[in-house]
């Protein structure tokens, strides 16, 4: 008797077929894995490097997180949301900040938009007619030094010398500049050389305009006064960094505000980070630990396939005097062989997965440019350990019954196939179906963000089932989808008696279309549609004749200009950005980011340019203090009319505004609605997003930003979702990608499996093109089988979840959904048509 680990590499020499199924499902889990771990890894570990704060020693600034505590004691966890804007801090901070012992100054820093006039923007040569304004003492810290003049007093401004040149402006100049204080002349007091860490940018994009106003003025203009972006603190000289942080934080005891040195200081000048870094965590930990687990199922499901085939094998060795232990040896032998190797190969294209997705996130704006991937050992040892265990583990559970049987039963076992799963399989497989049903009618009762967290438990407990109860499936779907096959002729007769009598073959190769089917359709058919409900919503809603939008914001008069044109009736400007507001409730807590629109104008003059389409209540008490949410958002967070809803304005600014109406149509136009009053002071630009604007003609509205008509806008704003859509599609690829390589892997193993039967139709009589021809059947008997139910746990998974979000039935586009039948059926063809023309070779 060959010992344990010369029967594994026997088994792997002779019967390399198997091995190699084995091998491929383990390479592409361990693929997925990977690429996972590297961008979670990096989402934990990421940062940028400070370009404007480089030569600060020490940068106090806000939290820029609000967050949720839910447990306590050991349970108790604290989770981060990214506020929409930035959050500011007392100016005032800078004088005790400047006192801490090592301080050698310290100096509040802002940072806002200002526009030129229109005729400005042209004298000025600035696109957009938008210039990036500071305060003049942040020349202390990023080398910008006057080439003519004087540093700037209230009323004055500080021109960078590219854009003074291109204006032939000069000292004394005067320059009408739009601020969220409003439109104001300023006096040029002088012409400035912007210093290195000023004209910093990632790509090596040019800085654009600049200007500079006097630090007591710089708050007022940028509409937060009393406040600043950051302290930023310089050192004397010999003074220690991490001495003057220390020094710093306890001056600042008591304020709020957190104190950053090394690269935590590019945190503060770039905000992306913050929402970088949720990105990354989605995809490599939501995205990611889904993906394993399908990974691991589908791995698992290949490797118990393949110890499978070799039932008769292990047989023979019991009845030959091969005891329970050498057996489960020999499984595991196996596994020590192949997923080791498989692990480290996979690994390989894993990395340049993650390299290709992480460099597409950055060229969709999604990432900032300065951060860098992370590719450490952990995640590629994560990849490779999950691979072997999964090997170990899915061998052990298929090798147990070969191992502990009688000798004598061995080998009559091993010649027909088990009618039944066992007890414990059942059990676990009708538990999971059970939860599944039950989890649907949670999130046909759910609204927004908890009707996709339930959507997401539909999907998982629905394939668990699938997987645990594939064989008595399999034989279900046999015998219904086989009906029609009996009368298709003789091949199409026995492709169906073929797959009833082996279900679990059947099985195994039906798992893995219906996961591709599922996870894909799931992924690509939520994001359709939300954005075909979005996308109708949106026409619906904007009964305006024009819609004014300017990337850089509208003037400050915009409303008034435009309802001075002549034929206009009403003219609404709307201030786009973002509230966050807390939903659910104790261990279910969570921060739900709200598109909001402020209003400038009243509840009755938006009704006349948008239809909100009102449920409850009435938009005329729209104002300071009240506001109107979407019924969506109603249901997540339990509250209406009459009901005050906390929240967080952009910059985390606590309110708790009165609900005055709840309307429909918050997934196209806006979830949250109020007054652009209760937002000034709350956002970095001051400056309206959108005009709305009833009658009028287009001329007259031309000189105020791009004008277009609803149907132009509501274009414009699907193409703006294009990242979310990218994103989807892409997870889907990937995860479609790898179960439709798993389902041809399977299918492959059982065809070439299937030689000894294969010889044996040949002669008894039947011709090659016979035999293909009940190949194919049962190929496309396994594409309609897996196809149909993974349209059906879409169906159960999108049907309830888009009750909650939309109120619509699920989008599904006609050619995309027949995509995905070809390409399963195609797989499926081309996985039995191959494989089984080298088999029958030697037969020819």
């Amino acid at each position: 008797m060959r010992r344990p680990n010369g029967l594994a590499r026997a088994a792997v020499r002779f019967k390399p077929a198997s091995f190699a199924g084995t091998f491929v499902a383990l390479l592409m889990a361990a693929l997925i894995v990977s690429a996972c771990g590297i961008l979670l890894e990096t989402g934990l570990r990421a940062s940028v490097p400070p370009k404007r704060y480089a030569n600060a020693s020490v940068v106090a600034a806000a939290d820029q997180n609000k967050y949720v505590v839910t447990g306590s004691g050991e349970d108790r966890e604290k989770e981060a949301t990214p506020l929409p804007d930035t959050a500011r801090m007392d100016a005032g901070l800078a004088a005790k900040a400047a006192g801490a012992p090592g301080a050698a100054t310290a100096v509040a820093d802002f940072t806002f938009p200002v526009r030129a006039t229109d005729a400005g923007a042209r004298a000025l040569n600035v696109p957009g007619g938008v210039l990036t304004a500071h305060g003049w003492g942040s020349h202390t810290f990023t080398g910008t030094s006057l080439t003519t003049g004087s540093a700037p007093r209230e009323g004055e401004v500080v021109l960078d010398a590219g854009t003074a040149r291109a204006a032939h402006a000069a000292v004394g100049d005067t320059v009408v500049l739009e601020t969220a204080a409003g439109r104001q002349d300023f006096r040029v007091a002088g012409v400035a050389e912007a210093g290195p860490a000023e004209t910093a940018r990632d790509s090596g994009d040019a800085a654009g305009a600049l200007t500079w106003f006097a630090d007591t003025q710089a708050p007022m203009l940028a509409g937060h006064p009393g406040k600043a972006d950051a302290v930023v603190v310089l050192a004397e000289d010999g003074t220690d960094a991490d001495a003057l942080a220390g020094a710093v934080k306890q001056a600042l005891a008591g304020s709020g505000v957190q104190v950053h040195t090394g690269d935590d200081r590019g945190a503060v000048e770039d905000p992306g980070l913050g929402y970088a870094k949720v990105t990354l965590f989605g995809i490599g930990g939501s995205f990611g630990g889904i993906a394993a687990i399908v990974a691991v199922f589908t791995a698992a499901g290949t490797v118990a396939l393949s110890v499978g085939q070799r039932a008769r094998e292990f047989a023979l060795l019991r009845a030959v005097g091969a005891t329970p232990r050498q057996v489960r040896r020999a499984v595991a032998s196996e596994a020590l062989l192949v997923a080791p190797l498989a692990g480290i190969i996979g690994c390989l294209p894993g990395i340049g997965l993650a390299h290709w997705w992480f460099g597409q996130l950055q060229d969709r704006g999604a990432i900032p440019r300065a951060v860098d991937l992370h590719v450490s050992g952990l995640p590629l040892l994560a990849a490779v350990v999950m691979g072997l265990l999964t090997a170990l583990g899915a061998g052990w559970m298929a090798g147990r019954r070969p191992a502990k049987i009688k000798p004598g039963q061995a080998l009559s076992d091993a010649s027909v196939e088990r009618l039944r799963p066992g007890l414990v399989r059942t059990l676990l497989g009708v538990g999971a179906l059970v939860g599944g049903t039950i989890l649907t009618g949670v999130s046909a009762r759910s609204a927004g963000d908890d009707a996709a967290g339930a959507a997401l438990g539909v999907v998982m407990l629905f394939m668990l089932a699938v997987g645990l109860l594939g064989p008595l499936v399999a034989r279900l779907c046999a015998g219904l989808f086989g009906l029609p096959l009996r009368g298709a002729g003789p091949s199409a007769e026995l492709a169906a008696a073929n797959s009833r009598t082996n279900a679990r073959r059947l099985a195994s190769a039906i798992t893995p279309i219906v996961l591709a089917v599922a996870f894909s359709s799931t992924l690509v058919f939520m994001h359709t549609s939300e954005t075909h409900a979005a996308d109708k919503q949106l026409r619906a809603g904007i009964t305006a004749d024009h819609v004014v939008t300017d990337p850089a914001g509208l003037p400050v008069d915009a409303v008034a200009r435009a309802a001075r044109a002549p034929g206009v009736e009403a003219a609404v400007g709307l201030l786009n950005t973002q509230v966050l507001v807390p939903t659910g409730s104790g261990e279910f807590k969570s921060l739900q980011g709200a598109a909001t629109q402020g209003v400038t104008g009243s509840g009755a003059e938006l009704a006349k340019v948008q239809d909100l389409d009102v449920r409850d209540g009435s938009l005329d008490r729209l104002g300071e203090g009240r506001i109107a949410i979407g019924k969506t958002l109603a249901t997540s967070a339990d509250a209406g009319v009459g009901d005050r809803l906390p929240l967080y304005l952009p910059d985390g600014t606590e309110v708790s505004p009165e609900i005055v109406a709840v309307y429909g149509r918050g997934l196209g136009l806006a979830t949250v609605t109020m007054d652009r009053a209760s937002l000034a002071g709350h956002v970095t630009s001051g400056f309206d997003s959108t005009l709305l604007v009833r009658g009028g003609s287009e001329k007259s509205l031309a000189a105020l930003g791009e004008v277009t008509d609803a149907s132009g806008y509501a274009t414009e704003q699907n193409r703006d979702a294009k990242l979310g859509a990218w994103m989807n599609n892409t997870m889907a690829a990937v995860l479609g990608g790898f179960a439709a390589v798993a389902a041809v892997n399977t299918l492959v193993m059982t065809v070439l499996d299937r030689r000894r039967e294969l010889g044996m139709l040949r002669l008894v009589g039947s011709t090659r093109r016979q035999v293909m021809t009940m190949l194919r059947w049962e190929g496309l008997l396994v594409a309609v089988v897996g196809l149909v139910l993974g349209s059906a746990i879409t169906a159960a998974t999108l049907i309830p979840m888009m009750s909650g979000v939309t109120g619509d039935m699920p989008y599904v586009p006609p050619l995309v959904y027949g995509c995905f039948a070809v390409a399963a059926g195609g797989l499926a063809l081309l996985a039995v048509t191959l494989p089984a023309r080298a088999a029958l070779r030697r037969w020819s």
